[in-house]
């Protein structure tokens, strides 16, 4: 026969299960905006029931249940949709980390714009252009160095953000593996507490909140693998340890990342993308920029040279060239032989000099002077600059092609004479070779070919991050559907447990009220 006091036990685990019920549904409740928090549920189930009391086998039809019990409380959360949002997570971080690099090269750039290089660069021809109109003029010589100046200091600054983009990039990317070295010691850690408590027969459902969280931001560093093991998660990268169990494997800091770069193991994440806008973008950048910073100077670019012109004793031309001697004769002055002195270009000739300073150094400055170069360089957009000594004097470069020799038999510059100056103004549209002989166009090309380039990559750069951007919104929206809080799913269970709750507590109540009856009332009657 059934136990008299049966039924409080049963009253009694209800009560004790609902209320574990609502205090999960309270703790769902109060992590409802927890940044990595994983709703929880409470697994019920029907106690084991037992066999009503007898001497072999009761007769009572059926078993008696003993109520209900919960079995565990869980975590509601599928471990491929955190492996996508991994995956796509390290995609995003790479590209917004070259969409981030790329704007600030744009703002270096600084083009189109109206004080941009390319607006210095055009005032610089253009002061030429003016100086061919009265080459004596002392303003527009000092336009002309005015403008050259602009023209350095320009490319000089632009050089200088490009080694500070370079070093902040550095930089960042030693961040980054400090980061993501706290993020491996703190999945080691946790590894260690929850094998702890777990063995000892316990959920650690918040712990393994903590973890996925971790390694939900380590995937936006690189492109990681998460393996669950009975110890623990096993994080690796490209098949190289960096977690197991309770242990860090691997010390994660710029070298190491810039070998798994090297290595092609670190394939994503903002790791990635740092180092690959770092040897990548910067330096494609500073290179361009040092090629036409040089270009501009020392490019080999073919010139033509007027009859009539008088070229420096010692000059060297490209090609052949029929000049008229000292004495009056004319003969064929051979490739790569020196102009002799007083000679004088019989006919047009075309020859091949080292950019603008190769042809400032065929003609004169205003006290006869020549050979001097116009800009000084070492082949590095930072460092070129206007000649010190023209900078200091305006008369010192070059305009001139002519030269007249005086009663006295002393040769005189003709300072009026502005064949050098439409020289160096025709070189706005003539192609220069870089120096490196890889490239020949403008110097206004290659400026434009540079901001082109910089223009497609960042759209492109930009329109990746977009489509990275949606695809973890959409798998990360995936994810909290599952495992996300929803205060109205947590409002209608806690009305739920609460009405079981309460109609335990009736249930219990009543049958205090027959077992009082029983105890204390049964037998009186008719006494």
């Amino acid at each position: 026969m059934t136990s008299t006091f049966h039924s409080i036990e049963t009253a009694r685990r209800s009560l004790f299960t609902q209320t574990a019920a609502l205090n999960t549904t309270g703790h769902n409740i109060a992590n409802a905006n927890t940044e990595g928090y994983t709703r929880q549920r409470v697994n019920m189930k029907a106690a084991l029931p037992i066999e009503a009391y007898g001497f072999n086998k009761s007769t009572v039809p059926g078993q008696m249940g003993t109520g209900v019990e919960f079995s565990s409380i869980d975590r509601i959360r599928e471990m491929f949709l955190d492996d996508q949002y991994r995956g796509e997570n390290s995609a995003f971080g790479n590209w917004k980390l070259q969409a981030d690099t790329l704007s600030k090269l744009e703002a270096i750039v600084n083009e189109p714009s109206d004080t941009g290089i390319r607006t210095v660069l055009d005032n610089f021809w253009k002061s030429w252009s003016d100086l061919s109109k009265n080459p004596e003029d002392p303003t527009a010589r000092k336009i002309v160095v005015q403008t050259a100046q602009s023209l350095t200091d320009a490319m000089n600054y632009m050089s200088t953000q490009l080694n500070n983009l370079d070093r902040d990039l550095t930089t960042n990317i030693e961040v980054k593996g400090k980061e993501a070295q706290g993020y491996l010691t703190a999945i080691a850690d946790l590894n260690k507490s929850i094998y702890k408590i777990e063995g000892m027969g316990d959920q650690a459902n918040d712990l393994r909140d903590q973890r996925d969280l971790m390694a939900d931001k380590l995937s936006k560093i690189a492109n990681i693998t998460v393996v669950e093991t009975e110890a623990g998660y096993n994080v690796s990268l490209g098949g190289q340890p960096l977690v197991e169990g309770g242990e860090v494997t691997a010390t994660v800091d710029s070298a190491f990342l810039n070998n798994a770069y090297a290595s092609g193991t670190l394939k994503g994440g903002e790791a990635y993308g740092l180092i690959f806008s770092k040897n990548t973008y910067v330096t494609d950048y500073k290179k361009q920029l040092n090629d036409m910073a040089s270009t501009i100077a020392t490019g080999n670019v073919e010139i033509t040279i007027p009859a009539g012109s008088n070229l420096p004793e010692g000059t060297v031309l490209t090609n052949d060239a029929k000049i008229t001697q000292a004495d009056g004769t004319v003969v064929t002055l051979a490739a790569g032989q020196a102009m002799p002195k007083g000679a004088t270009m019989y006919e047009d000739v075309k020859t091949i000099v080292k950019g603008l300073n190769g042809v400032h150094k065929l003609g004169y400055a205003m006290d006869g002077s020549s050979g001097r170069d116009f800009f000084v360089t070492s082949g590095d957009a930072g460092t070129i600059k206007l000649n010190p000594e023209i900078a200091a004097d305006v008369n010192l470069f070059a305009t001139s092609l002519r030269t007249t020799v005086d009663a006295a038999g002393i040769t005189q510059v003709v300072k009026g004479n502005n064949t050098l100056a439409l020289l160096l103004t025709n070189l706005k549209d003539s192609k220069f070779t870089t120096p490196d002989g890889s490239v020949s166009n403008t110097v206004g090309g290659l400026l434009g070919s540079m901001v082109g380039q910089l223009g497609i990559q960042s759209q492109e750069a930009a329109r990746q991050t977009d489509n990275s951007d949606y695809l973890v919104e959409q798998v990360n929206s995936r994810r909290q559907s599952v495992s996300g809080v929803s205060l109205d799913e947590e409002m209608s269970n806690m009305l739920v447990f609460q009405h079981a709750y309460s109609a335990a507590a009736r249930f219990m109540t009543t049958f205090d009220e027959l077992l009082d009856k029983l105890i204390n009332s049964t037998g009186t009657v008719g006494r």
